[in-house]
């Protein structure tokens, strides 16, 4: 098994600049792109699921971590694609899907929760108990003691189910672990803002000696020794229509305070969307790791849009998958993963549910009816022949990839 982010770590302290992507999605067909796309280039691949979608009552997938696991590896087996390159994460593990249960129920299922992350084999934890439950104070925030309290809780809960899959499995690497939790709600904030503030060095510091107290207090004296990053927030976001992109200038002294720091990186949710310089230069400023969800069933999306268009021009209407319009219809019909994130009049709204940034409509494609519509595009677009003027036309990038050879003219590559 991979230890491979222990080792970004040591090569960060020998000067060596490099990160890693945290691919953090639950879709067949994105997570089979980032397979291929990390055997091209023989890449170590860190794929992650958060705590909503994935838990040990099924979450919105109906996956448990043990499940979400072994569909990982199958399709890893589907591309040929070693499973022993891939690290498994469990991202924003913490009580937040019960926030409305009081801390002694909450914090029972959150234990629960990380450690069927870690019997399930995942190698990357990141600990998330910023969230208010039922019965902490409205009037005031919530501690960094409080904070770091629980979090040493579920770092334990942790320890034990480490040590019981040593059990079983001797050789069992042991998990790396992330603290901290400056972002918004997954799938980027809601509403356009003129800037992001950048979390501060005094911040990252409170957060970092907050946790030590609390893991003497509860004899985790090891701790810190499998912590290899904390999350923050280096002012990069997206929202509807607008993508904050990252300036190296706000983020100055955090950078010399983390790189100083030299064990611990920092780790940069909402990096979707950003510019091939941006992300370098996120890695070479200490976000050594950049999380990415949104933007890549985005991609799917507009590629599956892309091929409905071709779909349009090849295929008789009575015999069309017509994927575009049934996303919509069963947008319309089941309003409740987008009907608080977009806002404005039907035809504001119409547009959303099709373009916006923070891609609602990725959680629909697991429904029987899109994934039928989607498999019968496929099909439609396999029994006839593409012109090349065509998906150039639609699919100007995958047009040049097939010219030269290199992508076979088939709808599903």
């Amino acid at each position: 098994m991979s230890d491979s982010l222990r080792r970004m770590i040591e090569k960060r302290q020998q000067g060596i600049l490099c990160g890693i992507t945290s691919y953090c999605t639950a879709n067949k067909l994105a997570i089979e792109a980032v397979l291929k796309q990390a055997k091209r280039f023989n890449e170590v691949l860190l794929i992650e699921a958060t705590a909503n979608q994935v838990n040990q009552f099924g979450g919105y997938t109906g996956m448990k971590p043990i499940d979400f696991k072994y569909f990982v590896y199958q399709i890893a087996d589907d591309v040929d694609f070693p499973k022993d390159k891939i690290i498994l994460g469990g991202d924003h593990l913490g009580p937040l899907i019960w926030s409305d249960e009081i801390e002694a129920v909450a914090m029972e299922k959150a234990i629960e929760l990380v450690k069927s992350y870690v019997l399930a084999g995942f190698k990357k934890i990141h600990l998330d108990t910023s969230m208010r439950l039922a019965d902490d104070s409205l009037a005031e925030q919530l501690s960094d003691e409080v904070i770091a309290r629980r979090g040493a809780i579920l770092y334990g809960a942790c320890e034990e189910a480490y040590q019981e899959l040593l059990m079983t499995k001797a050789d069992e690497v042991k998990p790396v672990f992330i603290i901290g939790s400056e972002v918004p709600i997954p799938g980027g904030i809601q509403e356009n803002e003129e800037s992001i503030t950048v979390t501060s060095p005094e911040a990252v510091s409170k957060t970092i000696s907050t946790y030590k107290e609390q893991f003497k207090k509860f004899g985790l004296y090891d701790a810190f020794a499998n912590i290899i990053g904390i999350v923050v927030q280096p002012g990069v976001e997206f929202s509807n229509a607008d993508i904050h992109h990252y300036d190296r200038s706000k983020v100055k002294e955090l950078s010399k305070y983390i790189n100083k720091y030299g064990k611990i990186v920092l780790e940069g949710h909402s990096s979707d969307y950003q510019t091939p310089k941006g992300l370098r230069e996120m890695v070479e400023d200490g976000i050594a790791i950049l999380k990415v969800g949104p933007a890549l069933t985005f991609a799917l999306r507009e590629g599956l849009f892309a091929l409905s268009m071709i779909e349009k021009e090849l295929i008789s209407p009575e015999k069309r998958a017509d994927f575009m319009e049934t996303l919509d219809r069963i947008m319309i019909n089941n309003p409740k993963n987008w009907s608080k994130y977009y806002f404005g009049s039907e035809e504001e709204l119409k547009l959303q549910r099709k373009y916006s940034f923070s891609d609602r409509c990725r959680y629909y494609f697991a429904q029987p009816e899109i994934i039928d519509a989607i498999d019968k595009l496929f099909q439609n677009l396999q029994s006839v022949n593409i012109p090349l003027g065509m998906l150039r036309q639609f699919m100007p990038l995958q047009y040049i990839k097939v010219r030269d050879g290199k992508l076979p003219l088939n709808p599903r590559d």
